[in-house]
């Protein structure tokens, strides 16, 4: 797997939209709540989640990559590691599955299986129109409603996305059949201040 864009597409105008910074937090949310000692990081993008676990914690930090001007710790393809079995507590992979061909998103799955000791936290595209509704009244809890509206459209290649979940052929459900092979869904969700990015947090399958 090469890389598909230079350096300076993680550019702050063109990369770090406010959206961006929302998915940063629930990226931060998941993994601290599953309290690793260390946790690997697949695909740099711009360093916020690997700048942040390294400043503010102490929990060792590994980011790879296959781009080298991004400086990863390791230089690698997310579909053959070079990381030994269990090597670290949590494997992440944030918008990074839909930059290989659907069949070869098995093998990047298995791989992040093999690595993780306990845990993956991942977030992919969902594409789909929305309704958002959100009612803040003085004294009463904040209500939020969120909905993604059926849409099938199909997708073409851009030269970043081979597929996008809500995309058709590309249903939630196919990608949560996929994701059982490799560990169990503990927790699924769209932000509801950024209803692009849908994560997954798996808890890895025991041998038996």
């Amino acid at each position: 797997m090469g890389k598909q864009v230079e350096k300076a597409h993680y550019s702050f105008g063109r990369y770090g939209h406010v959206g961006r910074f929302v998915s940063y937090h629930y990226q931060l949310r998941e993994v601290l709540a599953l309290n690793p000692s260390s946790v690997l990081e697949v695909g740099v993008g711009d360093g916020v989640f690997g700048c942040y676990l390294k400043n503010q914690t102490a929990i060792r930090y590994t980011a790879l990559d296959v781009a080298e001007d991004l400086h990863p710790d390791v230089v690698g393809d997310i579909k053959d590691m070079p990381c030994a079995d269990g090597s670290h507590d949590v494997v992440c992979a944030f918008q990074v599955l839909e930059h290989l061909p659907w069949e070869e998103v098995p093998r990047a799955l298995a791989e992040m299986a093999r690595v993780a000791r306990t845990h993956m936290v991942l977030s992919v595209p969902h594409f789909a129109p929305q309704l958002k509704f959100l009612l803040k009244i003085p004294l009463v809890p904040e209500l939020r409603v969120a909905v993604k509206i059926p849409f099938p459209r199909t997708h073409r290649f851009d030269g970043e996305h081979y597929w996008e979940l809500g995309k058709r052929g590309y249903p939630v459900r196919r990608f949560r059949a996929l994701l059982g092979r490799y560990g169990s869904i503990t927790r699924e969700f769209v932000p509801f201040e950024y209803q692009y990015h849908r994560f997954f947090v798996l808890e890895k399958k025991k041998k038996q």
